[in-house]
């Protein structure tokens, strides 16, 4: 199964893909220049928007509103007005920033941090309620990334990509509270490394892999791998079901880290991608920030 290519963004560290049902639009962020983009298949026209600050987030809000990660602080924005409103700090008096994040079933917002050079364990994930606390949930992370939650809303699945697993927790949606369980995928090194994830009506997981050209299907209960779709690219970075139906899989890319050669070698790095997985996802949650 090959990923074909859906717009040529050429981003540095594109991340954070999201199906937009309102808007019938598919967004995405390049995380180091700063910019957020809205791409409609109905007529494949593209929207742009900078930002002077690392954009690591997306999330479908409320009205004309998208929830941004920003540096290490949260914002909304109207997408109509351009409006930017600032709702709160992560963290503050460090060398972190947020990188990825979802929303669950109640509509708080999830979201890890890291530290700018990766410094090992001075990340961590958090909760954030609509009443605007900030909750530690799990601390000492590196790279925070895939967040996915059960079909039952029973189990929360996360990655901190250097661990090279994914962790499957305990999960209890009045509380938000969570227990840890047990790590249900190992990911090979050859495979490349665990980054973005999203999950299919069948309770599977698909996970970006960085270094390992392509998005990957495994079985959380049984850490089976299942399928691959191949993307031309090595550091493929996260995934999200989009289209009316849910039927199609677009993938965000990066040309960091990458040497000259290489990207000579691979010249759509940091293009965005589609495919057809062959199985539809679930309906993503509106952040009630």
């Amino acid at each position: 199964m090959e990923a074909t290519l859906l717009y040529s963004s050429q981003c540095y560290l594109g991340e954070g893909p999201l199906w937009h049902e309102e808007r019938r639009s598919c967004f995405w962020v390049d995380i180091e220049r700063g910019v957020l983009y809205e791409y409609k298949l109905i007529d494949k026209s593209i929207t742009r928007w900078e930002f002077n600050y690392k954009v690591t987030m997306v999330i479908a809000g409320r009205n004309n509103e998208v929830v941004l990660a920003l540096n290490a602080s949260i914002a909304t924005f109207d997408l109509e007005s351009e409006q930017l409103t600032w709702l709160l700090d992560v963290e503050n008096g460090n060398e972190n920033r947020c990188n990825d994040g979802n929303c669950d079933s109640l509509g708080r917002l999830w979201v890890g941090t890291m530290h700018k050079t990766h410094l090992p364990g001075e990340g961590a994930l958090y909760c954030i309620a609509d009443n605007k606390q900030v909750n530690k949930i799990v601390g000492h992370t590196t790279i925070s990334n895939g967040l996915a939650w059960s079909l039952d809303n029973t189990r929360l699945y996360f990655i901190d990509s250097p661990t090279q697993v994914v962790q499957s927790f305990i999960y209890h949606e009045q509380t938000a509270e969570i227990f840890f369980e047990k790590n249900c995928i190992q990911i090979p090194a050859a495979m490349g490394t665990p980054d973005g994830m999203a999950i299919d009506e069948e309770g599977m997981l698909w996970i970006a892999h960085w270094g390992g050209f392509g998005v990957y299907r495994w079985n959380p209960f049984t850490g089976e791998h299942l399928a691959t779709i191949e993307v031309p690219v090595p550091n493929v970075t996260s995934c999200a079901f989009a289209g009316e139906n849910l039927d199609q899989l677009i993938i965000t890319t990066a040309r960091e880290n990458l040497t000259e050669e290489q990207l000579k070698k691979y010249p759509q790095s940091g293009d965005v991608f589609l495919a057809k997985p062959g199985v539809k996802g679930v309906k993503g949650f509106k952040c009630n920030l």
